[in-house]
């Protein structure tokens, strides 16, 4: 299996992105594809000792910037690490692709350059998050701001899908988040997708509210990437202040101290039940192909683990199975 990386993707890219792709090659069964500026990919493999076959190199002589407009990057870049990257899975060069870079960028490449799966709408980024019961998914966290009913329930259709093939979820508890549980709550895009969810086939149990985000109630979230986005910021920034204040407390004084000796393995295990780094990317469900995406700020471990996702996603044969739940009947 071939995985394309994006080595210029990310906010400590081209070394954070090789250290994780050095790391995924030792653990995981799969082959790489790393594709950017050449000659400091070949300087820093070097720089590893890296000696193997398993990885190699493709130029791209540009790459998309964080702050670049997604359409308009993708339409005059079309050397980038993205763009280019997006079409060796459309050639059949690779399996998935995988990029930490330009979310936007990386929707807009994926849907133009691979195309959407027969009767989908439009992409959902879908992100695997922990709950108090284990991990659950949310779709769509941002490629899709402004959705139809029918899109929303298109993302728990693929959603769902995803939570039986990765998470092994047998039968997925799908809940539609609102700003309250009744029925009748919401714009009338959710009164609608709440219609349409009732009638489908789906474990669909109503309305959820923000409180039910990490409380394991649903195996899967949906939402429009306008407040999905918004969601998973203030989680990000919950979970990084919450870890800032309980240190900040402990360091107060010397019992405080004291004790932070012996609750480190407990607070270890704590930073890794929140670490965002412990889920790897997120896969852009709907696109024909292996699209994940990874957070802006991924470091060696988030890179390595969105490797291992893209290498599942493959394996699993999601697509096809998304596919088969499309269709009427």
């Amino acid at each position: 299996m071939k995985i394309v990386v994006d080595a210029m993707g990310g906010d400590y890219a081209p070394g954070v992105v090789i250290d994780g792709t050095l790391a995924a090659i030792k653990e995981y069964d799969v082959e790489v594809i790393l594709i950017g500026d050449q000659p400091k990919i070949e300087a820093l493999l070097k720089k590893a000792n890296y000696t193997g076959n398993r990885i190699s190199v493709r130029h791209a002589p540009e790459a998309i910037d964080m702050c670049e407009s997604a359409a308009t990057s993708v339409r005059r870049k079309r050397n980038s690490s993205i763009v280019l990257g997006i079409n060796l899975v459309k050639e059949g060069q690779a399996d998935a692709f995988f990029s930490a870079g330009n979310t936007g960028a990386v929707v807009c490449a994926g849907t133009l350059g691979l195309g959407l799966l027969p009767g989908v709408e439009r992409p959902g980024i879908a992100l695997v998050t922990p709950t108090l019961k284990g991990a659950s998914l949310i779709v769509d966290v941002g490629a899709n701001i402004d959705p139809k009913p029918t899109q929303l329930l298109q993302y728990a259709i693929m959603g769902s899908v995803y939570c039986k093939d990765i998470l092994h979820k047998t039968n997925p508890i799908v809940g539609l988040l609102n700003i309250g549980e009744e029925k009748v709550k919401g714009t009338g895009l959710l009164r609608e997708t709440y219609e349409l969810l009732e009638k489908s086939k789906l474990n669909f149990i109503g309305n959820v509210e923000g409180k039910d985000l990490f409380s394991g109630k649903c195996d899967l979230i949906v939402c429009d990437g306008f407040v999905g986005n918004v969601a998973l910021k203030v989680s990000e920034s919950a979970a990084e202040a919450m870890q800032t204040f309980l240190k900040r407390h402990l360091l107060s004084n010397i019992w405080g101290k004291i004790g932070l000796f012996f609750m480190l393995p407990s607070l270890r295990n704590f930073k890794k039940d929140l670490d965002y780094a412990e889920y790897g990317g997120a896969p852009l469900l709907g696109v024909n192909g292996v699209v994940i995406i990874g957070h802006g700020r991924s470091n060696k471990k988030a890179i390595k683990n969105a490797i291992r996702v893209a290498k599942e996603e493959v394996e699993n044969n999601v697509n096809a199975e998304i596919l088969e739940g499309l269709t009427p009947g």
